[in-house]
């Protein structure tokens, strides 16, 4: 499970990100000031940071120089106001790794969080494993190339996003792939597409597929972090 601490004074702001966060199966910290963000840096390295430039005290650019002067390479995404183009070029120059500009889309951050963990190496994800070949799981078959399925050998008829998401879960087949993953992979952040976009397709793959929908023994809820295909 991925670290992240979040420095940010506005406390609905923070409430709001932590939340988030750990539905997508993140483990998070906050620190309402610069300061107490610096010393929990140095006291317990998360994986992540979430940096507001505008805090009382010692603001984010501060903390950002005394971080990376001390020789860390966490990852910062730092967070800057509308129109403070300056911020955000001061930010970088000093060793940000990426910027939201607020107000922003909870789907954008989560995108960038993602990112910056699996680009710097830090996320706690399993290998995607792909492939064309026809696989099974219980009595279900699913056939990739044509794709179709059938359930003790009988046609399944199945939309095509909710084939395109049990092929995702396939593709990471025991191991836990977040709403997050599968919104980037599935839906492409439509704008239709949200968290309950997923867990409503969750429940229809449910009802075709398993025995008994209100006990899956396959396509399985991992709390607070996502779904999972058992085999």
């Amino acid at each position: 499970m991925s670290r992240v601490l979040i420095i940010e004074d506005n406390a609905d702001l923070a409430l709001g990100l932590r939340n988030n966060l750990e539905i997508e199966g993140y483990s998070v910290e906050v620190a309402s000031d610069g300061s107490r963000g610096l010393a929990r840096m140095r006291q317990s390295p998360p994986d992540l940071v979430i940096l507001d430039l505008m805090l009382p005290g010692l603001d984010g650019i501060r903390v950002l120089r005394a971080l990376r002067e001390s020789g860390s390479d966490l990852p910062v995404l730092i967070l800057t106001a509308r129109g403070e183009e300056a911020d955000k070029v001061e930010g970088l120059r000093v060793g940000a790794d990426d910027y939201v500009t607020k107000p922003f889309g909870l789907l954008e951050l989560l995108a960038r969080v993602e990112a910056l963990l699996r680009r710097t190496g830090r996320a706690a994800l399993g290998t995607a494993r792909s492939g064309t070949e026809p696989f099974r799981f219980g009595n279900v078959e699913v056939r990739p190339g044509p794709r179709t399925v059938t359930k003790a050998g009988r046609p399944v008829d199945l939309a095509p996003k909710e084939l395109d998401l049990l092929l995702a879960l396939w593709q990471r087949r025991g191991t836990v792939v977040s709403r997050l993953e599968l919104l980037r992979g599935v839906w492409r952040y439509s704008d239709a597409a949200v968290s309950r976009t997923v867990d409503t397709h969750i429940g229809e793959l449910r009802r075709k597929l398993e025995d008994d929908a209100s006990r899956p023994k396959h396509i399985l809820t991992v709390r607070k972090a996502g779904y999972r295909l058992a085999e």
